[in-house]
């Protein structure tokens, strides 16, 4: 047989036997005058062995050994793959339940559902496009600082900005900060930060009050990385200000 007639036989690709020769479970038979491979059945008895192996779920790096018989136990290695199917189980029921969790919030794929229901409420409070993708990218990141031991916290926090009223106010300061520039007086910013701190320092306080303070040490830098690249000027001195009165 040639490689087509023994995929054709063994109900696999050509392109699969390659692969099999490739990673060495299949060995090349020799070939043709005319340069062909030329099987027979022993290889197709191999390849049939392959694909039950597959359907087991035995990877194909695994695979030689066994074929070999180089004494390979078959109770060691179902009890492997019954551990690995279980930890797979494991893994889908998660994500299944991520997935659940993030339509319920009708959250954003890319972000956590415990962080979804302020994102869309943000949104909805008129919020430009630009300030929602910074607030969306800022919660990726603070998400993955935080880690899942800190989650409950910055859910929290997030609960607390939700408040309706909150939020309403929080939604008219940003459209103050998002015409603050380079040309904004310094009295200008000072007054901006004054009513952001009248908003956020009750959330804090009430924060700090439960034990639940969110801490950024040495990450600092990351954030801000991020407001310099997305912030002209007068936003990121609203925000510096903002930070050192919010920390005191």
């Amino acid at each position: 047989m040639n490689s087509s007639e023994l995929s054709a036989r063994a109900g696999v690709t050509v392109r699969a036997l390659r692969h099999y020769h490739q990673l060495g479970v299949l060995p090349e038979p020799p070939r043709s005058h005319n340069g062909y491979r030329q099987y027979g059945v022993h290889d197709l008895i191999r390849v049939l062995r392959i694909k039950r192996l597959a359907a087991l779920g035995i990877s194909l790096d695994r695979m030689s050994a066994i074929l070999d018989d180089s004494g390979v136990g078959s109770a060691v290695e179902l009890d492997r793959l019954e551990d690995e199917i279980d930890a797979e189980i494991t893994r889908l029921s998660t994500q299944k339940m991520l997935i659940a969790a993030i339509r319920e919030a009708d959250g954003a794929l890319d972000v956590p559902p415990e962080l979804g229901p302020f994102l869309a409420a943000s949104a909805a409070v008129g919020l430009s496009p630009e300030m929602v993708h910074i607030d969306r990218e800022q919660s990726v990141l603070l998400a993955h600082v935080v880690g899942d031991d800190g989650m409950p916290e910055l859910a929290r926090l997030y609960s607390e900005l939700s408040d309706p009223v909150v939020l309403r106010r929080l939604g008219g300061l940003y459209g103050r900060f998002e015409r603050c520039g380079p040309q904004s007086s310094a009295e200008e910013i000072e007054t901006l930060v004054n009513d952001f701190v009248d908003v956020l320092a009750p959330v804090t306080s009430r924060m700090a009050g439960l034990g639940q303070v969110i801490d950024l040490t040495g990450y600092v830098g990351l954030f801000e990385d991020y407001t310099a690249g997305r912030l002209n000027d007068g936003q990121q001195r609203v925000m510096t200000a903002l930070a050192r009165r919010l920390d005191n």
